[in-house]
C-alpha cells in the first residue's frame, strides 16, 4: 500500500550529528508533502522544542499534526490538543521517591516548564531546557503545585548512572507506567496509555489511514513502539540494536541524511 504518512523522530533522526536540519532533508520532506504525504514529527520534546523545525519544513495549520512528550500528547502544529495522557500529583510523589531511592537526578515536564526538586540542578536538566526552549523551575517536593498537568517525568543523569539503574527503574515502575530510555542520559516515565506507537495509531485512524500507510523513522528506545506499529519501520544507521532488529529497512545515519534517503527510497512516487 502507498505511504501516506511519514512519522519522524527528531533527535538523532531528523537532525544531523550537529543537531541541525540539513538542506537535503528539508527539500526531500517538502517534496513528500507536495505529493500529499502527511509528515508528522514524533518526539519526546514539547511543542516549543519542535516549532523551529516545523517552520523550516513549512508545516503549519490545524490540519497538520505533531506527537510530543513521547506520545503523551498529540496535537495540531498550531497547538490544538487532540489527546493528552498525563501524570498526577500522586504519580509525581511516587516517582520522585523512587528517583531518590535509586540515586538519580529527576525532573518533570509540563507544557510550559521543567520542574526539578534537585537543588544542585543536573547538567542534563539544563541541556534539556536548552534543547526544548523551556525554562526550569526548582521546587522542593513539598512546594510542588498540586494542580500541574504533568506530561512526563524523567530520570536524568550521566550515561553510566542511567545504564546502571535502567533495569531497576523498569522493574519498580514498569507495571504502572510507560518507561522508556530516550537518550543515553534520559529515562522517561509516562502514563501507561502513552507511547509514540499508540499516539500514531490513534492519529492514523483519525485520518482514515491504516498502519500499512505509515512509514516511521527512528533511532532510540522511545521510537520502538512506532517502528513496530508502522507498515514500514525504518531504523537510522545510527540506531540502537533493538530498533534495527524491529525495522524492515535500515537507512543511512543522521550524519548522512538518512531521513532523506529513506523517503527517497520508499516515500516518493
Amino acid at each position: 500500500m502507498a505511504i501516506k504518512l511519514i512519522a519522524i523522530d527528531i533527535d538523532g533522526t531528523l537532525l544531523n550529528e550537529k543537531n541541525e536540519l540539513a538542506e537535503e532533508t528539508i527539500s526531500t520532506i517538502k517534496e513528500a508533502r507536495q505529493q500529499g504525504i502527511k509528515v508528522v514529527l514524533c518526539t519526546g520534546r514539547p511543542l516549543s522544542g519542535v516549532s523551529p523545525y516545523l517552520k523550516s519544513l513549512g508545516i503549519s495549520g490545524d490540519d497538520e499534526y505533531v506527537i510530543t512528550f513521547n506520545g503523551a500528547m498529540a496535537q495540531t502544529v498550531s497547538g490544538k490538543v487532540l489527546n493528552h495522557h498525563t501524570l498526577s500529583s500522586d504519580d509525581f510523589i511516587d516517582i520522585e521517591a523512587e528517583a531518590r531511592k535509586i540515586g538519580s537526578n529527576f525532573q518533570i515536564e509540563t507544557s510550559d516548564f521543567i520542574y526539578t526538586p534537585n537543588k544542585d540542578i543536573s547538567i542534563y536538566t539544563i541541556y534539556e531546557s536548552y534543547l526544548v526552549t523551556m525554562p526550569i523551575r526548582y521546587r522542593e517536593v513539598s512546594e510542588m503545585p498540586k494542580d500541574l498537568t504533568i506530561s512526563k517525568a524523567m530520570f536524568v543523569d550521566h550515561e553510566e548512572v542511567i545504564s546502571a539503574i535502567k533495569d531497576k527503574v523498569i522493574s519498580r515502575l514498569g507495571n504502572r507506567y510507560y518507561v522508556v530510555q530516550s537518550e543515553p542520559f534520559f529515562i522517561e516515565i509516562m502514563n501507561k496509555e502513552a507511547s509514540k506507537g499508540s499516539a500514531l495509531d490513534s492519529l492514523a485512524n483519525q485520518l482514515g489511514l491504516s498502519s500499512e500507510n505509515v512509514m516511521a523513522i527512528g533511532d532510540q528506545g522511545n521510537d520502538l513502539s512506532m517502528i513496530q506499529y508502522a507498515g514500514l519501520g525504518v531504523a537510522m544507521g545510527n540506531a540502537i540494536p533493538e530498533i534495527k532488529e524491529a525495522a524492515q529497512f535500515e537507512t543511512k545515519t543522521n550524519a548522512e541524511n538518512g531521513v532523506a534517503y529513506a523517503i527517497q527510497q520508499y516515500g516518493l512516487k
